[in-house]
């Protein structure tokens, strides 16, 4: 049982789906219905939030349309801050872009990234099924950290899994620093306080994926796995950069 009351009753209903979703799929999958349901599961919450995720990066566009006026504000009202925060202010008003309405989606994701972090690490029946980290895929239980040991079939499975979370941290981190060097291309983008900095630090962030899957047990891999491939397509998909008009 969690110490929080509502999280703890959240997570009972996914884990109660994930049970439900492991016994549905038991004839197709056999012993690795419950790994597979872990994946379904979060395919299910990532497609659940999708309306989050594009509200999220339309403020981002809109954020982003703004950026000339925006400099064009800090080069007229630089020495006075106070009347470069209302102009900015009303700018944003003005367009719709709200930088509150911009991160509002993404905070509102949070709530489901936790209860699916605590569902594929609480030890113990939840929800009123089985032991989640008791069931096995290809005979590692889904409880089973690096720490315990890569004999049998725990050294290729997690050798696999710890591959995939590399090759997509590293393209995530490849599209990070090209969106940064657009970024630093456009008149003024090197000028923002600490752009220099985040552009070298933000494209490590990827890699922290690697660094968890060697502490987590074996149904949290799997999600950050299945979560870290999904948010990798919403970046292709969704924030692909804006086509170059010919002759431009």
């Amino acid at each position: 049982m969690l110490a929080f009351a509502p999280l703890d009753g959240a997570v009972g209903v996914a884990a109660t789906f994930v049970h439900a979703l492991a016994t549905a799929v038991t004839p197709l999958a056999g012993s690795a219905a419950t790994a597979a349901a872990v994946v379904f599961f979060t395919i299910a919450v990532r497609l659940l939030i999708t309306p989050l995720t594009l509200a999220q990066v339309r403020g981002e566009r809109r954020r982003a349309a703004l950026a000339p006026q925006l400099r064009e504000l800090q080069r007229r009202y630089g020495k006075d801050r106070a009347r470069l925060q209302q102009e900015m202010l009303d700018l944003h008003r003005e367009a719709g872009a709200s930088p509150l309405a911009g991160c509002l989606p993404g905070l509102l994701q949070v709530p489901f990234f936790v209860v699916m972090y605590h569902l594929f690490t609480a030890t113990g029946p939840v929800g009123g099924g089985a032991d989640l980290l008791a069931e096995r895929l290809v005979g590692v239980p889904l409880g089973h950290h690096v720490a315990d040991g890569l004999g049998g079939a725990a050294g290729p499975l997690f050798g696999v899994l710890v591959v995939l979370l590399l090759a997509l941290a590293w393209w995530t981190s490849r599209r990070m620093r090209r969106d940064a060097a657009l970024a630093a291309a456009q008149p003024g983008g090197t000028e923002q306080p600490g752009a220099a900095v985040l552009a070298r630090l933000l494209p490590l962030l990827p890699y922290g994926t690697v660094l968890a899957a060697l502490v987590l047990p074996l149904a949290a891999v799997l999600y950050l796995v299945t979560t870290t491939a999904w948010t990798a397509l919403e970046r292709a998909v969704l924030r692909r950069p804006p086509a170059q008009v010919a002759g431009s």
